[in-house]
């Protein structure tokens, strides 16, 4: 019940069948002439303009401003644990400085 079950392959032959190979057929694509320009039409523009409403200055401004506040969060956070960590190491420093010379007074 509880012995997995090893599948049985068959033992190779040592005959290959290849693959079928079927020919492909070569098309050559002639590219047809682009037609002349009408010398009346309006020309195309290039680029489709951007129009900016309102509502998407607003929105591109607001947009800008949370990235400034989210950015400069995270900067003012690492400033202030590196402040933290280099006032612990002071402390630190302190504390040992102040048991080794009062090691050394004791002697």
């Amino acid at each position: 019940m509880f012995r997995p079950k090893i599948p049985t392959m068959p033992t190779p032959t040592g005959i290959v069948t290849p693959p079928a190979v079927e020919p492909t057929a070569i098309v050559q694509h002639i590219p047809t002439p682009a037609p002349a320009p009408v010398p009346d039409a309006p020309a195309a523009p290039a680029r489709p303009t951007v129009q900016l409403t309102p509502g998407t200055a607003l929105a591109l401004v607001g947009g800008g401003t949370a990235v400034v506040l989210v950015v400069g969060a995270v900067l003012v956070s690492m400033l202030l644990a590196v402040a933290v960590t280099a006032a612990s190491v002071a402390v630190c420093a302190l504390v040992v400085r102040s048991l080794i010379a009062s090691e050394h007074k004791r002697r």
